[in-house]
């Protein structure tokens, strides 16, 4: 596998490359916060009981993702619907068509939508993009239409209407399909636009992305749910929902690599997100990722 700091400089030489097409414009990256909830401890890590810690709340939060330049706009995952977070007890706090109509992007006329895996609050909106090509990952895909999706410990993360909208944008030749080697010692980073990789990493789920993406600031990593909360990475903790569990320490250890290579990794449900990284001006909900607050990552 390539070091993290060797992957910086490719993506810092690219960069160069990239921001002259653009006419000197990089991506910038905006995390938009659409939904919450409380929880505990105990619901949000697996086997909790086995670390000997008391229980505790937890907020998490509900973000999808934006990379734009002068050039195009980049969509990453689009949130949960309001009936699939209702049925979950999940507080909206502005649908993701309409938290994008509040930052200027029209979702209908986004051009390439990329669905980081397939849970209820990642695919909920795949058809308010009617003119995007969806990115996922192949093995994601097969995985959600097939039968062993249906199993009630898969299915209660996911919602039949979302797996549909995938297969009708299948059906209509408007998916690109990402081949991965995930939970493997060997990452595939792929590109889907000038500046921007995505990684199979599966654990979560078998086909899990996390997107790299060039900015002005240095290279980001949207983690999406290889990274619910930062305190994973420095107490080694997975998620509760896994289907691989090897895998899901993996893409622990690779975004560690990559935050020590001076990387920005940016997790997919943790407050801090939004409390550390400067608001865009202007905007509610909407988060730049770029240097924090307090002048260090999160």
């Amino acid at each position: 596998m390539q070091s993290a700091s060797g992957w910086q400089k490719r993506f810092a030489d690219r960069g160069k490359a990239v921001a002259k097409a653009d006419g000197g414009a990089r991506y910038e990256v905006l995390a938009i916060r659409y939904g919450t909830r409380l929880t505990s401890k105990r619901d949000v890590f697996l086997h909790f009981d086995q670390y000997g810690e008391p229980d505790g709340t937890l907020r998490m939060d509900y973000f999808f993702w934006v990379a734009r330049n002068g050039r195009r706009t980049i969509v990453i995952d689009c949130g949960f619907n309001e009936g699939s977070g209702a049925r979950r007890g999940r507080t909206m706090l502005c649908p993701p068509p309409a938290a994008l109509q509040r930052i200027g992007i029209a979702p209908a006329d986004v051009d390439l939508l990329v669905v980081t895996h397939a849970h209820y609050d990642h695919a909920g909106n795949i058809g308010a993009f009617p003119s995007a090509r969806v990115v996922m990952s192949a093995r994601e895909y097969e995985f959600w239409t097939g039968e062993i999706a249906s199993r009630p410990l898969f299915a209660s993360v996911a919602e039949g209407d979302d797996i549909a909208a995938l297969r009708r944008v299948a059906a209509a030749g408007r998916m690109s399909f990402v081949y991965g080697a995930a939970g493997r010692s060997r990452y595939s980073r792929q590109p889907i636009a000038d500046g921007i990789d995505v990684v199979e990493v599966g654990g979560h789920t078998p086909g899990q992305l996390v997107v790299l993406v060039d900015t002005e600031h240095g290279p980001v990593v949207l983690a999406s749910d290889a990274l619910h909360y930062y305190e994973q990475l420095t107490l080694d903790r997975p998620f509760t929902h896994v289907t691989d569990l090897p895998a899901t320490y993996a893409a622990l250890q690779y975004l560690r690599d990559l935050q020590a290579g001076g990387a920005q990794v940016v997790a997919g449900h943790d407050p801090l997100v939004a409390e550390q990284y400067p608001a865009l001006a202007g905007h509610e909900g909407a988060t730049r990722i770029g240097p924090t607050t307090q002048g260090r990552q999160p």
